[in-house]
């Protein structure tokens, strides 16, 4: 169990530095795109949401594609399983349960779907902020 624990742990953590580099860079360059004039302020602030949540949705995509690579090296999943989808089954927690890791690693699941819980909650956090911030420069330049 200490050994599912420690590589859950170090794939999960392998996740959070994956999300932590594109979240600054989501933030930084929203915070730098605040400042640019602009003349239509709500065709803007669509193209920065969409932008935002793409480039997220790209982020989680590694992630998940992250775990499946834990899956294929530890062979954690059953044969002939595909192990993308397992890993987008359990990331999301869609929970189909068409698909069950092997007994030895059997706690993998469980934590990829708590790595995939905090990790969307963090991206909602963030998409959060970039609204609030395009909102705000709107605000500075007199348009909605």
């Amino acid at each position: 169990m200490l050994r599912q624990i420690l590589v859950g742990g170090v794939v999960s953590l392998g996740n959070i530095a994956i999300h932590a580099i594109v979240m600054a860079t989501v933030v930084g360059t929203a915070r730098n795109a605040s400042k640019w004039e602009r003349r239509q302020s709500q065709a803007w602030l669509a193209v920065v949401m969409v932008v935002t949540v793409g480039v997220l949705m790209v982020a989680h995509v590694a992630e998940v594609m992250t775990w499946s690579l834990a899956y294929a090296i530890l062979d954690a999943a059953p044969g002939g399983t595909d192990v993308l989808y397992f890993a987008f089954v359990n990331y999301t927690t869609l929970g189909y349960g068409d698909v069950l890791p092997v007994e030895r690693w059997r706690l993998l699941g469980p934590m990829a779907a708590m790595n995939g819980v905090l990790l969307f909650g963090w991206s909602t956090a963030v998409i959060f902020e970039v609204l609030r911030q395009a909102m705000r420069s709107g605000d500075r330049t007199g348009r909605p």
